[in-house]
């Protein structure tokens, strides 16, 4: 089964036409920066100390630490296996140099093997009936959940919960909160040796058991049979909401009843996010949303940045902070992507990754910050 052709091009049609009708929106009249930290336990506490210090001077005023990515807690976790405390260490380090802090946790990839034998019903499945517990797609590390299953959502909220219950945290990061991608960025169809101009069933998620038990009962039709047009949009939709209930049901409450923000990275659009990756984080009550505006995977150009943020802006009911890849960036193109960003409205910019965050292209993101706040 999966979107057809037809569904699939009335999507991206729908979806290109309503970021080319959007107004323009006026600059920021602040600007917060931030920047994403994958795991690192490698510097010393004395190392991390003069790297915070320099992203504090440059402008940055918040941290996203990965601190759990679907295998191992890089946190005192009574719940799931520790590898170290990594956040323990950089923390207080971080608050000393006057950074917020906010826990980076992946949300639907599971990599646990006692989590897969224990309850292999909870991961996600494609149209071809092929579970991602021991299938996943394009690489070892799908191993996506079932987001609309009671059971995975109190999981992923029990993560949220301990998080949050940490007192100097300003926040919790949401980050893989998705189906898997129906389609890549066209930029990474080399790498897997894929073209995707509609969604190919075996990249097509959300047919658990129990969510076609869940739509038959809504809807009379099982997804896994052929539907009309009509139904096919609703099966659509049903699996947007799956993502979106476990956000604005488990999550957003979690992090809320111990006074915590709560934001997620997402995709592009958010028109794009919810046709590539059943995303629709328009509708979500987030504190703060970090869309990955990453156009060099989508072989676009700056402007796209500001083109995607304006968007973004648009639908977001939180402060939105474009996304971007540093990737082989350089200072000029650094700085004309900042800029698309800020001008389109963001409320500043988040990067990834931080240890690609060298002197130049600090005093760079320094520099038109400052433009901007002027």
């Amino acid at each position: 089964m999966g979107v057809n052709r037809r569904s699939f091009l009335r999507q991206s049609l729908l979806a290109a036409a309503a970021l080319e009708t959007l107004p323009a929106k006026p600059r920021a009249a602040g600007v917060k920066n931030w920047a994403w930290i994958a795991t690192n336990t490698r510097p010393t506490a004395d190392q991390w100390k003069l790297r915070f210090e320099k992203l504090r001077a440059a402008g940055i005023q918040a941290i996203l630490p990965e601190v759990y990515a679907g295998r191992e807690a890089f946190f005192a976790s009574t719940r799931l296996p520790v590898k170290q405390d990594w956040l323990g260490l950089i923390l207080p380090l971080a608050k000393a140099a006057g950074l917020e802090v906010h826990a980076w946790m992946w949300c639907m990839p599971c990599m646990n093997p006692e989590m897969i034998k224990a309850h292999p019903d909870w991961y996600n499945v494609n149209a071809k009936g092929e579970s991602a517990s021991d299938k996943p797609a394009y690489v070892q590390y799908y191993k996506f959940l079932d987001p609309g299953r009671p059971e995975v959502r109190e999981w992923v909220q029990g993560t949220v919960k301990e998080l949050a219950s940490i007192s100097d945290l300003t926040g919790v990061h949401l980050d893989y909160i998705r189906h898997p991608d129906a389609i890549l960025p066209s930029g990474l169809w080399k790498k897997y040796n894929i073209v995707q101009d509609h969604v190919f069933p075996e990249y097509d998620y959300g047919y658990t058991e129990y969510e076609r038990a869940q739509f038959k009962k809504k809807y009379g039709a099982d997804p896994m049979q052929k539907m009309d047009a009509k139904l096919d949009e609703k099966w659509f939709q049903f699996r947007l909401d799956m993502v979106t209930g476990l956000v604005n049901g488990y999550l957003v409450p979690a992090a809320r009843a111990a006074k915590k923000q709560i934001t997620a990275a997402v995709f592009p659009g958010p028109s794009l996010a919810r046709v590539n990756v059943r995303q629709d984080w328009g509708r979500w009550k987030l504190d703060g949303f970090l869309p990955m505006i990453y156009h060099s995977f989508y072989q676009e150009t700056p402007a796209w940045v500001g083109k995607m943020t304006r968007e973004g802006v648009g639908a977001a009911k939180a402060p939105l902070y474009s996304g971007l890849f540093l990737g082989g960036m350089k200072e000029a193109e650094f700085s004309e992507t900042v800029s698309q960003a800020l001008q389109a409205g963001a409320a500043g910019v988040s990067i990834f990754a931080e240890n690609g965050l060298t002197d130049a292209r600090l005093q760079v993101l320094k520099s038109v910050s400052e433009r901007a706040r002027s």
